[in-house]
Order: C-alpha cells, then sequence, then structure tokens
C-alpha cells in the first residue's frame, strides 16, 4: 500500500469511526438527558449527526473524499471506472474494510465514553417491511446527492447539504435513516438508543444497496456524465492530502 493510500485509508477508517462515536454517543446522551420522550432523543440525536458530519467532511475530506460509507466508495468506483476518474478497485478493496472496522471502535470507543460495556449487542429488532423501504429511500437520496452536486461543480456544498440531508431524514425515513452499510454493522456494537440488532444487519445493507443501485440510475439518468466528477465526491481529495 502506498503512502497516499495508507493516509486515504486512515482518513475513512477515522472519519467512518468518528462518525459513530457521534451516532451512538449523542444516542446515549440524549435517552439519559431526556428519559421516556423518544420524539426529544431523537431530535437531539439528529442534530448532533446532522453537525458531527458535516464536520468530519471538512476535515477529512481533502485526504480521502471523506465516503466513510461502502456504498458511496462502491458507486465512486464504478462511475468512475466508465470515466477513468473515481476511486481504484484497489483503493475501493482498501476503504471498505477500512469504514467496517472503523465503525466498530467508533461505537466502542462511545460505549466506553459513556460508562457501557466496550462491546453490548443490540437487542433492537429492526426488521420489517417499511423500514427496508425507508433504507432504500434513503441511501438513494444520499448517492444522488453527493454525485449530483459533484456534477454541478458544488462539492463545496457537501459537508453542509450531505449533514442537513442525513438529519432531515432521521425525520422522514420510517428507518432514522442509517444509509451506510459500515455504519448499521457498528451500531449492532452497542445496546443502546441508536443500536440495531445484528440479525436486523444484513437486511438493512441489502436495502442500502439496492437504495444505492436506484440512485445511481436515477443519477446516470439525470447527469449522463456524472461519473466525469466521481473524483470530486464527496469532496474533492488532494492526491496526499493537505499539507503533505
Amino acid at each position: 500500500m502506498t503512502g497516499v493510500l495508507t493516509r486515504r485509508v486512515v482518513a475513512e477508517a477515522l472519519g467512518t469511526g468518528l462518525l459513530v462515536t457521534v451516532v451512538v454517543g449523542s444516542g446515549i446522551a440524549a435517552a439519559r438527558l431526556s428519559p421516556g420522550d423518544t420524539g426529544l432523543q431523537l431530535l437531539e440525536n439528529a442534530f448532533a449527526t446532522a453537525l458531527g458530519l458535516a464536520v468530519l467532511i471538512l476535515m477529512l475530506g481533502p485526504v480521502s473524499g471523506a465516503h466513510f460509507n461502502p456504498v458511496v466508495s462502491a458507486v465512486d468506483c464504478w462511475l468512475g471506472r466508465r470515466s477513468g476518474d473515481g476511486l481504484a478497485v484497489r483503493d475501493l478493496a482498501a476503504y471498505v474494510p477500512a469504514q467496517v472496522l472503523g465503525a466498530i471502535a467508533g461505537a466502542v470507543l462511545a460505549n466506553l465514553m459513556f460508562g457501557e460495556e466496550a462491546v453490548s449487542w443490540s437487542v433492537t429488532q429492526r426488521s420489517a417491511g417499511q423500514l427496508w423501504i425507508g433504507e432504500s429511500v434513503a441511501t438513494a437520496g444520499l448517492i444522488m446527492l453527493v454525485f449530483s452536486l459533484a456534477r454541478s461543480g458544488r462539492s463545496a456544498a457537501a459537508p453542509a447539504a450531505v449533514g442537513a440531508y442525513i438529519g432531515s431524514a432521521y425525520w422522514f425515513t420510517s428507518s432514522t435513516s442509517f444509509a451506510n452499510p459500515a455504519v448499521t454493522i457498528g451500531r449492532a456494537f452497542s445496546d443502546t438508543f441508536a443500536g440495531i440488532a445484528p440479525g436486523s444487519v444484513p437486511a438493512f445493507v441489502v436495502f442500502q444497496v439496492v437504495g444505492a443501485i436506484v440512485g445511481t440510475l436515477l443519477l446516470v439518468v439525470l447527469y449522463p456524465v456524472a461519473g466525469g466528477a466521481a473524483g470530486e465526491v464527496v469532496v474533492p481529495r488532494t492526491e496526499s492530502g493537505v499539507g503533505s
């Protein structure tokens, strides 16, 4: 692995891990601060996630593109192969394990910060047709957002736009918008407000992939040459990171 790719992989692991730390940690805090009020807990969780995600994209985007999401990386690779741009297959093979391992570490960190067991498997079942539809919708929308911003030359708006989209999707989707296989896996390691039972994870991931395919098809229809901007997703990455 080259030095450039190593830095990118570290950035993806760190960014995905801290994203899960924000999601799980703010979920634990919300449940403790607002016991008995699920609506307020969700509002607090969504608000923290939207802000945290925007900050992480700003901080790590110049190094890796701030994908923090296997389906974003996979679509970036596929679209890029069609235009000679985007994520290389070699890079995709390094990004995805880093994102998943980072997500697990992020959940463990959140658990420890709040005095929970390092690993406590979630018992929150999220297995229902409406939730799977919600995950498909959330993921399709995310794919369309990040790639349309890149294609239209508005990647600078991605941190705020992606944060706002995920924060709002907590509310307009039945599944509260996981929209990310790595984050879904990580959240299974915490039996807290933001958790998901391990048995519910496979179906969520399947429908996230379905949503990514739908989003990509719509993107190709609306932006036929979207692949030409694959290297700008989620935000433009430099060859070796700022200041290196």
